[in-house]
């Protein structure tokens, strides 16, 4: 029977215990199993390879992005590089949106950048240019990664456009939804290959646990061809970067509330968001959500909602240093999508690792402030924001 995705939450991979009946599932914290034979166990041999708590976050995860597999990781920066690690080889390529978290950036340009992968970050809603970096680097291994909306600029890309490129050149189409999550946008019924999501951040929720999560429907991908070797589930496995049993289940946990969480951080994103545009301090207030976002129409199109993320610009370095570290209900504070609202300053905290010539290139200022909208009391909020902005 096909479910409504706040019923999916509840209780997909959240199965009562078969051994107890108990209907919060167990953790269990193990890291082998007794085998009754050479080969021969009951599916679980090392905790590395699988554990059942695991199992039921992936189970859950998968099924909220509309997938058939999910793999779950240490952090979002983990299953990132499984993907780069299970597809790309020296003198690979990777297509991403110039508008990227900057562990991102930074994972791309510090780190493969010294095993001959190259990256391109351009601004994916020029889809001719799109196309003619796709066209020209077609003949190596690539990946084509976005998000959307993107960090911290909150653009919106076109994702069923961007995938019809990447399946003409066949480019693995990696989204990073994370800032929509799976209440509000899935990127897989639009055409992407694989759904990246630091469950870190709304899908856990409460600013407790670092984790990170894979999700797709492409069996070639998931197990691999050649002995299996070039899967994400063989390096998940190969590589090690797996989530512990205990962070497994707090996740899952937190999910549950997944539903109600999600229409709270809107609805104070919208009040906030309004309040903003009328402040005059705030010089721009960037949120998918109002009419003025530039592509706000394309965001109502391929989303169901807007989450609770807001950018503005309040001109310069001493305005924002003086809104970020006056607020008192907001936490400065690096991460987002918990349910305490955070604030930040990305050209010095979240994207410092960018170039400064390339972070205003983009549009990343001095003057930029990024606001997590958390779950309280939204008409508090507000008068936090005023006082912090009036001082």
């Amino acid at each position: 029977m096909n479910h409504k995705l706040a019923t999916d939450l509840i209780h997909v991979g959240q199965e009562p215990d078969l051994a107890t009946g108990a209907v919060v599932p167990p953790v269990y914290r193990t890291s082998t199993y007794k085998q009754e034979g050479i080969n021969k166990n009951k599916g679980y041999d090392y905790g590395r390879t699988r554990n059942p708590t695991r199992d039921n976050l992936e189970k859950c995860i998968a099924a909220l992005e509309d997938a058939k597999y999910g793999l779950t990781y240490s952090s979002g920066m983990a299953a990132l590089t499984n993907i780069f690690l299970s597809f790309l080889d020296k003198n690979s390529y990777v297509l991403c949106c110039d508008d990227v978290y900057g562990g991102t950036f930074r994972l791309l340009d510090k780190v493969f950048k010294r095993f001959g992968v190259q990256a391109d970050f351009i601004d994916m809603n020029n889809l001719e240019l799109v196309d003619e970096k796709l066209w020209l680097n077609q003949h190596r291994t690539n990946i084509t990664l976005a998000e959307s909306p993107t960090n911290p600029l909150l653009k919106i890309i076109d994702i069923r456009e961007v995938a019809k490129l990447t399946k003409k050149y066949d480019s693995i189409f990696v989204f990073d939804n994370t800032f929509a999550s799976p209440y509000f946008q899935k990127p897989l019924n639009l055409g992407a290959d694989v759904v990246i999501h630091s469950t870190t951040k709304y899908i856990n929720g409460h600013s407790t646990v670092i984790g990170g999560a894979l999700v797709l429907n492409n069996k070639e991908l998931y197990q691999g061809l050649e002995g299996g070797y070039r899967s994400l589930k063989f390096n998940q496995n190969a590589i090690g970067a797996i989530p512990g049993p205990d962070d497994c289940w707090t996740i899952r946990e937190n999910i549950k509330t997944l539903a109600l969480r999600m229409e709270k951080h809107q609805e104070n994103a919208f009040k906030i968001a309004n309040y903003l545009i009328n402040n005059q301090k705030v010089k721009r207030v960037i949120y998918p959500g109002l009419k003025s976002h530039p592509q706000h129409e394309l965001a109502k199109k391929q989303m169901t909602g807007f989450s609770g993320m807001i950018t503005i610009d309040v001109g310069t370095l001493k305005n924002s240093r003086k809104l970020v570290e006056n607020v008192k209900i907001f936490s400065l504070a690096e991460s987002l999508g918990g349910v305490e609202s955070l604030i930040e300053h990305p050209a010095l905290m979240t994207h410092a690792s960018i170039p400064k010539n390339v972070r205003e290139k983009i549009g990343i200022t001095d003057g930029l402030v990024r606001i997590s909208v958390g779950i309280e009391d939204s008409e508090d909020l507000i008068k936090d924001l005023e006082q912090a902005l009036s001082n």
